[in-house]
């Protein structure tokens, strides 16, 4: 009809949580992102890498991820960081002078947790520091949200002039949903403004700040109030009334869609008045929340009763088989059992514990140390941390981040007489080395360790999808960059020229007389493996090879390799002339998943590991 204009439908994309928020940030108009990867946070980074008009880096750990974005939030531009917990760990240094310094740019700050530990050695509750540094967090339920979270982020932050925490967990960034999304809106930088009184956090400038960050708090608890991130849906059940945020808003909706509910948005500070009002139009009420008794607790210090973890577990999601036997137990309907029985049953399936791929760099490093006597080694964090498992049980400790080295250190400071042959070994992957083991291998020298560290060179972050890092000469996005020197870094740090060793971890030999010799000597030294891995561009495979059965005597040493393309064909027991029955294993090789590496030849004894490729032969005969 005339005189009607057309409405554009809006854009619609299928999207998981970090990817919408990566549309949102780019959408916003920041100039600045910066992370150090890390599951399930990875995505957003390498997302963001796919727009224009802003500067993304991976940073050598989040501390200086953080920095970055803090610098760039003080030349007046927006900027977004993103972690995952244990890296908002990393980077709580500068994270608790912000709160007095504030921000000029807007500033957002994603931290995903992993809970159920997916993929993490610690399940924490980021929610702990919004209290603790006295700043806003926001928690999305799905995509939709997350994406649309991230520009009341934004408003929020500079509003208040304060970074805002937005709070994800493993269910909202890896589960995708359709997300209506827009455009980008440039947003000018407005300058470095000169101000020591603000930025220069000496004793007497932080002491006239602290104040303002506790008036800002309770600005920002008024905010909250009136927020529209948190509302309320009505029911008619009033037997009981639902607090809940972030996925568990989801999983409660879904469980008790007639009972009445308030959804927190903007969970930190807590709407107090909002829940009061609420409370006392339901019965009981009960607090979802993953995972510690946050609000919980902050609603009975105010008098507000209610209940959360007194039937709601503490660890893992809270999906609806577990939120059901809770609230029955809750309103009398179930036994009144321990609260354990209401934690999610795992899945009956076969089991498959996690491994190294094939042809890892590691596997022969693994199948060496596991082969040694009288040895201690202190584990770190990467897909090398496997070696802790089967069939290598090669790693003695797995704690954070470069934590191989002061602890290699201090299990060496620390030995107790039986244990003084011992000989004391740091596995370390490149990636953890750049992020935080040069401090500890900087102690070790300075302060005399006998300790030899394996220094893992595979070019790349390979546990969170082989993202880029100074070690691989490529930037974010893949363009050419300053390639650092291990070599020349351990020197530097303090090891000896002559300590300092780089192998090829495919040449078994070499590889056990390098550890053999430099845990012999009473002094730091270090052990450089150098092998691409497998799943990056610069790998290349090998013709594959097979075992000819009628050659192998099912002696099984290939199989200690630990390579996944190695498996057991059938198993034989055998009576030796002792007496004593031995089970044989005799095996086989995948060809089409082996990549050629070699590894598993090398402790064949009979030889019945052959190329699996046939030998071509030219006939010359004429036509």
């Amino acid at each position: 009809m005339a005189g009607i204009q057309a409405v554009a439908a809006p854009v619609r994309m299928l999207l998981s949580g970090n990817e919408a928020i990566a549309r949102a940030v780019w959408e916003s108009g920041v100039r600045v992102a910066s992370a150090y990867p890390g599951t399930p946070a990875t995505e957003m980074l390498e997302s963001l890498t796919k727009y224009p008009d802003l500067y993304a880096e991976w940073s050598v750990n989040e501390k200086v991820a953080l920095e970055v974005a803090i610098g760039a939030s003080m030349a007046g531009s927006r900027s977004f960081c993103a972690m995952k917990h244990v890296g908002l760990n990393v980077a709580s240094d500068p994270l608790m002078t912000l709160t007095l310094t504030g921000t000029a740019g807007g500033m957002v700050i994603a931290v995903a947790d992993d809970v159920g530990l997916s993929s993490s050695q610690n399940e924490q509750d980021s929610r702990f520091w919004g209290r603790f540094a006295h700043l806003p967090l926001l928690e999305p339920a799905d995509s939709q949200e997350a994406y649309e979270m991230v520009f009341a982020a934004y408003a929020l932050s500079e509003q208040f002039q304060v970074p805002v925490i937005l709070r994800l967990t493993t269910r909202i960034c890896h589960v995708k949903g359709m997300v209506a999304v827009g455009e980008r809106v440039s947003h000018p930088s407005a300058g470095f403004v000169k101000n020591p009184q603000r930025w220069v956090m000496v004793p007497g400038h932080a002491k006239a700040r602290i104040p303002l960050m506790f008036e800002r708090e309770q600005q920002l608890r008024a905010a909250s109030e009136s927020s529209p991130l948190n509302f309320l849906n009505a029911g008619r059940d009033r037997r009981v009334g639902f607090i809940a945020s972030g996925p568990a808003w989801m999983h409660v909706q879904e469980v008790f869609p007639d009972a009445p509910a308030l959804k927190l948005g903007f969970s930190y500070p807590a709407p107090i008045d909002k829940i009061r009002a609420f409370a006392r139009t339901v019965d009981q009420l009960l607090v979802v929340e993953e995972l510690e008794p946050l609000l919980e607790n902050e609603l009975k210090a105010a008098g507000i009763a209610c209940h959360g973890k007194d039937f709601l577990p503490r660890i893992g999601e809270l999906p609806p088989e577990v939120l059901k036997p809770a609230v029955a137990r809750l309103l009398g309907e179930a036994p009144d059992d321990s609260i354990a029985a209401t934690q999610a049953a795992p899945a009956q399936v076969f089991p498959r514990p996690p491994t190294l791929c094939v042809a890892c760099p590691h596997l022969g490093i693994y199948y060496t140390l596991a082969k040694m006597r009288n040895i201690t080694v202190a584990g770190d964090i990467g897909c090398y941390s496997l070696g802790a498992g089967h069939p290598w049980h090669a790693l003695d400790s797995v704690i954070s981040m470069g934590a191989s080295m002061g602890m290699a250190l201090g299990l060496d400071k620390g030995r107790a007489e039986a244990d003084k042959d011992k000989k004391i070994i740091a596995v370390i992957g490149d990636s953890t080395f750049m992020h935080m083991g040069m401090q500890g291998l900087l102690d070790i020298t300075y302060n005399g360790g006998n300790v030899t560290v394996l220094l893992l060179d595979n070019r790349t972050v390979g546990m969170t999808g082989g993202q880029d890092n100074p070690g691989s000469g490529r930037d974010i996005y893949g363009n050419t960059a300053s390639k650092v020197d291990f070599v020349k870094i351990c020197e530097a740090l303090g090891v000896k020229p002559e300590r300092i060793r780089k192998v090829d971890p495919y040449q078994l030999p070499v590889l056990f007389k390098a550890l053999r010799e430099e845990t012999r000597i009473p002094e730091p030294s270090v052990i450089i493996t150098d092998r691409p891995c497998v799943l990056i561009g610069e790998f290349k495979r090998q013709p594959s090879f097979k075992v000819e059965a009628d050659k192998c005597t099912g002696c099984g040493s290939c199989i200690d390799v630990g390579c996944p393309a190695i498996s057991v064909q059938r198993t034989e027991a055998v009576i030796k002339p002792n007496g004593k029955e031995v089970l044989l294993q005799f095996t086989e090789i995948e060809t089409a998943a082996c990549t050629g590496c070699g590894l598993c030849l090398q402790p064949c004894a009979p030889e019945a590991i052959v190329s699996a490729v046939p030998v071509q032969v030219i006939n010359f005969t004429k036509s």
